[in-house]
């Protein structure tokens, strides 16, 4: 018997087990379907290239058909593993702006604000420039921690071309940000990063590592939750499958499910809780009518532009890499710790609907075609910009019944009935590629790869769209919080008609913030985790 049972350990899960298990008088079990962090590209930075095959560690997610995107299948990368995706991810520190959350307060997440989160990201962070600066820089210090579990750090390495980025988007107009979590988001600079001392800072190197010794934290991988037990209408525990075997374990207070944007809604439904005609349809017997389930789904769709360079600067070279990871090896430094996507930026297009920026950039110093799984000869670099705020909304389905099996990603990208979304991806591709002509490029500048031509109409930037177009790994929003009674968990994150059931990922978020969404999920896990003590 647990007081807790967390079904996750990625970026949300590895936060509660920590927090909860604080109190040496409660008992934890967390449930973790992949295996451990073991994997060394885990924890060298650079070795997120190298991630991209390791199946072990990813749930090798594919959408549907995308209606609006040639039919293609977009090929989601999701952790399977401790840390979850913190364990596989880029690394990039961002938390949006407080404007994305006094949206969620205003659309009914009560108590989500901004002033009632930030605390919560200070209390998770312990940013290296804090701990260099912390009197003379108060204003940075006001706005980000200290001393929290999870490392925030600037690079120790940055490739030529990250800062010939930078150099060319202000050549562009835009200015340079040396902090995009700081009092303005906007500008083009350097990201910085979850590291400590050069290795990456998951939530499992964060907040679960320090907390394994804990003889009240139990923590089983390998363990595929199959359902959520219940008994008159309260979570009591949960199946699950380890070792060949179906295993039970109940829960005295609460059950927590941190699978994330897509596991989580399917879990929910395989016990019962989701939309009813569909339940039935697969055989299930609903215990709760709850249509929203997997419905809300958003994400930030990315277009790339490649360039070749003239210039061997990039880490395109497969015998560098090898010497890069002897390198890092030695000290943890050199191009091994970097993140890949070593700079970016944060822009207001002309079609912004409010002061917020709408446009995301990513600058990777190296050739990044289908999501670095497809290698390209040379040497080259690469932009991923992205649109913030997305009209479009998709959902996830079941397939069956099988827990094992994958549920049916509609990611719905582009299908706004206004074609908002549509435009400001030409919008994203139209600056990527001002930027790229900038002078700051002239002595790396080669041919262009995708697209092919530099002088592309409108239309011509849509067909390009329309067949390169990616996921940038921000899905969200399908077990929306809110204050209706549509919403599939309540603002302290309870599950709408079951008792002793919180969802506690990156689902709730009722929209998308303005950037990355790994350091808003342990935000809101934090939170969580005091709603969760005092209930």
């Amino acid at each position: 018997m647990y007081d807790y049972i967390i079904i996750g350990a990625g970026s949300a899960g590895c936060v509660l087990a920590n927090r909860l298990s604080e109190d040496p008088s409660v008992k934890v079990l967390l449930l973790e379907a992949g295996p451990r962090d073991w994997h060394p590209f885990i924890h060298m930075p650079a070795g997120l290239a190298k991630l991209v095959g390791q199946k072990g560690v990813n749930w090798n997610y594919d959408t549907a058909p995308e209606p609006q995107l040639n039919h293609r299948m977009l090929w989601w990368p999701r952790g399977k593993v401790l840390g979850g995706s913190s364990s596989i991810n880029a690394m990039c520190y961002i938390r949006g702006v407080a404007e994305d959350y006094d949206g969620w307060a205003a659309q009914g997440a009560t108590g989500w604000d901004w002033a009632s989160v930030l605390p919560y990201f200070r209390r998770s962070e312990s940013n290296s420039r804090v701990l260099r600066h912390a009197q003379d820089e108060r204003e940075f210090a006001a706005l980000h921690g200290g001393d929290g579990p999870l490392s925030v750090s600037d690079l120790r390495y940055t490739n030529p071309l990250s800062h010939a980025f930078i150099q060319a988007g202000q050549q562009a107009g835009f200015a340079h940000n040396p902090d995009f979590n700081g009092p303005q988001q906007q500008g083009v600079g350097l990201y910085q990063v979850t590291q400590r001392d050069g290795a990456r800072c998951s939530s499992a190197a964060a907040y679960l590592k320090p907390a394994r010794s804990r003889t009240n934290l139990s923590v089983h991988t390998g363990a595929l939750a199959q359902r959520i037990v219940l008994e008159d209408g309260r979570a009591v525990g949960v199946a699950y499958a380890r070792d060949g075997k179906t295993m039970r374990a109940r829960a005295e207070r609460e059950v927590l499910l941190s699978g994330g944007t897509i596991n989580s809604p399917q879990l929910l439904m395989l016990s019962g809780i989701g939309p009813a005609a569909e339940l039935r349809g697969h055989g299930i017997d609903v215990a709760v009518d709850a249509p929203d389930v997997g419905q809300n789904l958003q994400d930030h769709l990315d277009i790339c532009t490649l360039q070749h360079s003239t210039r061997r600067v990039s880490y395109d070279r497969v015998s560098d890499a090898t010497i890069a990871f002897h390198y890092y090896l030695r000290g943890r430094r050199g191009p091994g710790s970097s993140n890949i996507a070593e700079a970016g930026g944060f822009v207001r297009s002309r079609h912004a609907a409010d002061a917020r920026a709408d446009i995301q950039f990513h600058f990777v110093p190296a050739m990044l075609d289908d999501h670095g799984r497809r290698r390209l000869q040379g040497d080259g670099y690469t932009l991923h910009a992205c649109f913030l705020h997305p009209r479009s909304r998709g959902r996830i389905r079941l397939t069956g019944t099988d827990p094992a099996g994958k549920a049916r990603i509609e990611a719905n990208y582009l299908s706004d009935a206004e074609g908002h979304d549509l435009k400001m991806m030409v919008e994203c591709a139209r600056l990527s590629r001002d930027i790229f002509a900038q002078r700051a490029f002239d002595p790396y500048r080669g041919a262009p790869i995708f697209p092919a031509r530099s002088d592309l109409s409108d239309a011509e930037l849509i067909e390009f769209i329309r067949a390169k177009a990616e996921t940038v790994y921000h899905p969200i929003g399908t077990c929306r919080m809110g204050s209706d009674g549509a919403s599939v968990v309540d603002p302290q994150l309870r599950v709408r008609g079951v008792d002793g059931l919180r969802v506690v990922d990156a689902s709730v978020m009722p929209t998308l913030i303005s950037g990355n969404t790994n350091a808003p999920t342990i935000m809101i896990a934090e939170r969580a985790a005091d709603l969760i003590r005092a209930a």
